[in-house]
């Protein structure tokens, strides 16, 4: 009875182990199977390296997503950019954003896209640009995603050559469809926005537009509240400056300018005055007040008089003019109490004509003290 159970455990190990080799021989693939998986692979890095531009390491993470086969796909697709007006590095820039685009249907898929765009009136320089901005455009359905978006805007912004603006300044807009669109205008206009004013706001940053409509109405909420009224244009500037970054952003930009010695309402005032100034970075804000509170000895409350100056070049147009109406005191030409502030807000039109036209032939090294003339903004 053992050595027959024996046996019988034995012949049953045998048929395990046999079955279980069969299997493993199924899932092995061949060696024919594995060189062509090799080649494919070896084709597809040398294609994207030496006809795309893109670097070896690119080349190899694209494989994961992209296998060329045969060449006459991706052949076409570079034919068609190169007839469309993109270079060498925009074709880099696009491949390298999203390889499946390589093997993309040129004629079905891309060619549509492009004739689009230049049909409504695009710039064929701006046609690259806008599409190596935001690669999905591309990939995007023209019938259900792309014209009822173009037929919306343009029953907001009544022209296509505005519809263009608007594109040229955020791209996505085109392929990311009407719906928070139509539900943030739509909270414009219950506030009592004008249309004028929501046109502006399209062309000037279609991006706050497409805003998550939560957050939308909350920034809406916020400016509201800081006292800015919907009938007015500076309403929609400050929407601008508060929907393009986050919420700790903006509180860290407004520490910055409270660290030298700006109070809650200063800020609101400046603000007011200019609701672009928070769009300028930490960075140069901190370079600014230095400079302002340090080298030209002014309060903190004089810069909230003038916020404009953050918006404004350091190197071009703030130090050359503090060189030019030093050397005008130092000479006596101008009174040594001018106020740099409003001297360095004015126009270059106004400022030149006032300190350097009429004092030059006086005074040449002055042109050198302001720089080359012409330069400043």
């Amino acid at each position: 009875m053992f050595n027959f159970a024996s046996k019988l455990l034995i012949n049953y190990r045998i048929i395990d182990l046999k079955q279980c080799y069969i299997r493993c021989i199924q899932t092995l693939p061949s060696s024919n199977s594995a060189s062509i998986s090799k080649d494919q692979q070896s084709l597809t890095v040398s294609y994207l390296t030496n006809l795309c531009g893109l670097s070896l390491q690119k080349a190899v993470s694209a494989t994961k997503y992209v296998k060329i086969e045969r060449t006459e796909k991706p052949d076409l697709v570079l034919q068609l950019l190169r007839a469309h007006g993109f270079t060498k590095s925009q074709i880099t820039s696009l491949i390298s954003k999203h390889p499946s685009i390589i093997l993309a249907d040129s004629e079905k898929t891309l060619k549509p896209k492009i004739q689009f765009l230049d049909s409504l009136g695009v710039a064929k320089s701006d046609i690259p640009k806008i599409l190596c901005t935001d690669v999905q455009i591309l990939l995007s359905s023209l019938k259900n995603r792309i014209l009822p978006t173009i037929d919306y805007l343009r029953g907001i912004l009544e022209t296509d050559e505005k519809v263009v603006c608007a594109l040229k300044r955020c791209p996505r807009a085109l392929r990311h469809g009407t719906d928070t669109m139509v539900s943030n205008v739509g909270t414009l206009r219950a506030h009592g926005v004008p249309e004028p004013n929501i046109r502006s706001l399209f062309i000037l940053e279609p991006k706050t537009l497409l805003l998550r409509v939560d957050l939308f109405n909350q920034v809406v909420q916020e400016v509201k509240e800081m006292g800015f009224e919907p009938a007015n244009k500076s309403f929609i500037y400050a929407l601008r400056s508060m929907s393009v970054m986050s919420r700790s952003h903006w509180q860290r930009k407004k520490e910055v300018l409270m660290s030298f010695g700006w109070s809650e309402s200063e800020f609101l005032l400046a603000f007011k005055l200019q609701p672009f100034f928070m769009l300028t970075s930490e960075k140069k804000m901190k370079v600014l007040m230095e400079f302002f509170l340090t080298k030209l000895s002014l309060e903190p409350s004089d810069i909230v008089k003038c916020p404009n100056l953050f918006l404004v070049s350091l190197e071009k147009r703030i130090i050359p003019r503090c060189a030019a109406l030093e050397l005008l005191m130092s000479k006596g030409l101008i009174d040594k109490n001018v106020s740099f502030i409003w001297e360095l807000n004015m126009s270059k039109k106004q400022f030149e004509k006032r300190f350097i036209t009429c004092f030059k032939q006086d005074s040449p090294e002055l042109i050198k003290a302001y720089g080359i003339l012409g330069s400043n903004p």
